[in-house]
């Protein structure tokens, strides 16, 4: 039952070519660093990435991003990253945008064992209909689009109305960041880091998590539970060093009540 791994090498062991990935996080808020950079150091490339967005220009998934090891990401949001957009409109990368709703539910239903699920997300876009530019060429023409879905209608209290099919996703590894996790794997993610983490565990075949704070089983109330332990294959703790290495995306600022600014003095 003791799922703590000694590495963040040992923690990515497993991981190799050409195999999917979910990683937790929102913009760079909730990422698994320590990981993101375990698998760069381990050399996999051709990569499937699944996540919310593709972090930002030289952190989080924009290292992997900057290195050419990741082949296509299925994402709802491009986000601040120049390089991930500049690598999906020059054909370098494969891109599935997805509604953001509907990638949470592909990998909560992969979790449960449920491959696909009907959703009126997306009814009456491309995203059912088809024609959404997943890679282009050098050139800006589209060489692969997404394909057309199954729609059914349903009728839910009184209301008929159109749905469309989703495949949910079922990944190899879940890499996820957690403020508190004890060696059977429960977890208890830090206010807005509980974004897509928990679902990425969920999706994953062997979900791996780096941990702020490493307590002993029972330390933990079960009610105060984000993630049973049943979702974690392996448990990272992080060094102080690690923990307070945290990145900020954007940095706005305003003068205190009751001070003067530079300007105004």
């Amino acid at each position: 039952m003791d799922k703590v791994v000694r590495s963040a090498a040992e923690a990515v062991a497993g991981i190799e070519n050409g195999m999917t990935l979910t990683v937790g996080g929102f913009g760079i808020a909730g990422i698994p660093t320590v990981l993101i950079d375990a698998v760069l150091q381990r050399g996999t490339t051709d990569l499937e990435v699944v996540s919310n967005n593709c972090g930002v220009d030289g952190a989080g998934l924009g290292v992997l991003l900057d290195q050419r090891r990741i082949s296509r990401v299925i994402a709802s949001y491009v986000g601040e990253n120049k390089e991930f957009a500049r690598q999906y409109l020059s054909g370098e990368l494969e891109v599935e945008l997805t509604p953001q709703g509907t990638l949470a539910e592909k990998m909560r239903s992969a979790g449960a064992g449920i491959p696909a699920f009907w959703t009126p997300t997306g009814v009456g876009s491309l995203v059912s209909e088809g024609g959404m530019p997943w890679h282009y060429d050098s050139e800006g023409n589209v060489i692969k689009a997404s394909p057309p879905k199954e729609k059914r209608e349903y009728t839910v209290r009184g209301v008929t109305r159109e749905y469309v099919l989703e495949d949910s996703i079922f990944a190899d590894f879940g890499l996820l960041r957690a403020a508190k996790g004890d060696r059977h794997g429960n977890l208890v993610f830090n206010r807005s880091a509980r974004n897509f983490n928990p679902l990425c565990a969920m999706a994953a075949g062997v979900a791996v998590a780096e941990v702020e704070e490493l307590v002993e089983p029972g330390e933990i109330d079960p009610d105060d539970v984000h993630l049973p332990g049943i979702y974690v294959q392996r448990v990272l703790p992080l060094t102080p060093e690690q923990v307070a290495a945290k990145d900020i995306e954007k940095r706005t600022t305003r003068p205190r009540p009751g001070t003067t600014t530079d300007q105004e003095a």
